[in-house]
């Protein structure tokens, strides 16, 4: 009992870190509204949630071998801090109007990467330091839900703000409160962590894994997974106004309706993987993306996309946390590199958006951007078959 009390007194902190950590993912709301106030194309827009996923390509490696030296609960403090940064600045533009500049923009969305980096690489296998190995599947999951609140309420708190302050940067200012809180309560948390006794891996050392058939399989998951999640995030919204002439305030609950079922399926994932198969929901879920996927290419109604939107973001709400659970278990004895490694994946959310926004103003419809997502269900669909259902 006592055991468990504590377990729980530190889980409580880490979860509600990864609040903090559905931050990022107000990207796709901010990046609407940016393109809509400096009048930018589909590419030069779209180049801003790519300034936040880049650095989990440069950084998450290096993220995990700083974790051997300071351990895990000292980077995700650190991550907090310059997330906090982030979120300051454009807070700052809200009371200095003059400050609401793009490269002002670039910059936070810059920080908001590096600190969501920080924290995605060493959060994670933190769970590893208070639970047991055979519930890390639904645990990781149960942080991809208290995340997933983050993403949905994102969205609604721009909307709010936009209407009441003529400005969606009040969000941040909202965030900001959140990400001071959880310093403080991390900070205060006493978390023992077993710390590498070989810390000498070096960079190449840690890509040198991906030579590993498996590892390699799985890091794709993870730029598929957060390709097409940023994907419909950004597009979703736009989807709807280029189909059905929504102004951006209506065709924005889009982004609502994907984390509310992303949110949905994280909780109820939870549960799901405790007791079924891993292979087996994988399975589910990547068929709830190809469903999606028919409908956002045929569907102009707002029920059919709407539904659309719905079951991708369900059927996407779990990939991650079953992806990373089989990497950290595959080779847990290189816990944190492999963390770094998988991380490093989600430069999908930097590879995506990018090509999506080329190809769309090329066909001159969002239709080039459900193509480029639909690619990364398609990996998905391989992944399944090759590797989830043996």
């Amino acid at each position: 009992m006592e055991t468990k009390q504590s377990n729980l007194s530190k889980l409580l902190p880490i979860m509600f870190t990864f609040f903090t950590m559905g931050f990022v993912d107000m990207v796709g709301t901010a990046t609407n509204y940016v393109k809509a106030d400096f009048a930018l194309s589909d590419t030069v827009a779209n180049f801003l949630p790519s300034m936040v996923f880049l650095w989990f390509f440069f950084l998450s490696v290096p993220t995990g071998l700083m974790m051997n030296r300071i351990g895990k609960r000292k980077t995700v403090l650190l991550s907090l801090v310059v997330t906090a940064l982030a979120l300051a600045l454009p807070m700052c533009a809200f009371f200095f109007k003059g400050m609401y500049t793009f490269p002002v923009m670039l910059v936070s969305f810059c920080l908001l990467g590096i600190g969501n980096t920080l924290m995605q690489v060493s959060l994670n296998p933190m769970i590893t330091c208070v639970v047991s190995g055979e519930k890390l599947a639904s645990t990781l999951t149960f942080g991809q839900f208290i995340k997933a609140i983050a993403s949905f309420i994102a969205p609604i708190l721009a909307s709010w703000a936009s209407v009441k302050y003529q400005s969606w940067l009040p969000l941040c200012l909202i965030f900001l409160v959140f990400a001071i809180v959880a310093v403080f309560y991390l900070g205060a948390t006493k978390i023992e962590e077993e710390m590498p006794k070989d810390k000498s891996s070096g960079f190449v050392d840690c890509l040198k894994l991906l030579g590993d058939g498996t590892v390699l399989l799985l890091f794709f998951g993870i730029v598929a997974h957060v390709g097409i999640d940023v994907g419909v995030n950004t597009c979703a919204p736009k989807i709807i106004m280029e189909r059905l002439a929504l102004p951006l305030e209506k065709a924005g609950i889009a982004t609502s309706i994907y984390f509310l079922f992303r949110t949905l399926g994280t909780f109820s994932g939870s549960f799901i993987l405790a007791k079924f198969p891993l292979k087996n929901f994988f399975a589910v879920s990547v068929a709830c993306m190809v469903l999606s996927m028919i409908g956002l290419f045929v569907c102009h109604t707002l029920a059919g996309l709407y539904i659309s939107i719905a079951l991708v973001g369900f059927g996407n709400s779990n990939i991650f946390s079953m992806v990373f659970s089989k990497a950290l278990l595959y080779l847990p004895e290189k816990n944190n590199e492999m963390s770094g490694l998988m991380i490093m994946g989600l430069i999908g959310g930097t590879i995506f958006p990018l090509l999506m926004g080329v190809l769309s103003d090329a066909m001159g419809t969002q239709v080039g951007s459900v193509i480029v997502i639909s690619l990364g269900v398609a990996y998905l669909i391989y992944l399944a078959t090759k590797f989830l259902n043996k």
